[in-house]
């Protein structure tokens, strides 16, 4: 932990003074001779001082979320909660948010925690009153309508009447929408007006077992 936080460290401030990600990310992974999961670890965990400072700045507390319109990056979410609930690899990453190491590549099949994910994820947003909520699907990743359809028949059960949407690209949705977001993809992070950071949240119900600590 110490030796990635410190590579954390590194990339970030190199980050800030403008050297490109890649090239970056590799120079500091040799330095430490990390693996390439543990470089995926820290490129995932680092951002620079302005990020840092401007996602700090956007963040919105529980407390202020009450009859707010909120819009979720679904696969980011769900899957990042899927992997803490299954015993995976969480980061909190610089800027405090949470995000796993997983990549779907177009695919996606519900797994034995995904319904355990989505009704966690209803306990927090119940807590802090927002309206209304809307789940965004990738229509081009696979599964994605059962798993709208899974959202759509769960959210009337949790008290919870969302809506889940599938559209071609939720990342432009959600960098262009006025509504509250909650994802931790940087380019959206960097463009949102408002951010939640609700699988910090929602994970607060059930602590994960890898949560690694890269802030």
């Amino acid at each position: 932990m110490p030796l990635l936080k410190r590579a954390v460290g590194e990339l970030s401030w190199l980050l800030t003074h403008g050297y490109p990600l890649a090239s970056t990310l590799k120079l500091v992974g040799d330095r430490y001779t990390l693996t390439e999961r543990q470089r995926w670890a820290v490129g995932r965990a680092a951002c620079t001082d302005d990020q840092r400072t401007q996602r700090a700045a956007t963040l919105l507390l529980p407390g202020n979320l009450e009859g707010q319109p909120v819009s979720i990056d679904s696969f980011n979410l769900i899957i990042t909660l899927e992997t803490a609930l299954s015993g995976g690899v969480v980061l909190r990453g610089r800027d405090g948010d949470l995000r796993d190491l997983s990549s779907i590549h177009g695919t996606y099949r519900a797994v034995q925690e995904t319904d355990r994910a989505i009704q966690l994820a209803a306990a927090a947003l119940l807590a802090i009153s927002p309206s209304p909520v809307r789940w965004l699907l990738d229509q081009p990743v696979s599964n994605s309508g059962r798993l709208a359809a899974r959202l759509r028949e769960l959210g009337p059960t949790l008290g919870l009447p969302w809506t889940a949407e599938i559209v071609m690209d939720p990342d432009k949705v959600l960098a262009e929408t006025t509504d509250v977001v909650v994802t931790s993809d940087s380019e959206v992070l960097d463009r949102a007006g408002n951010w939640l950071n609700l699988a910090a949240l929602t994970l607060a119900l059930e602590p994960p077992s890898w949560l690694l600590d890269l802030n």
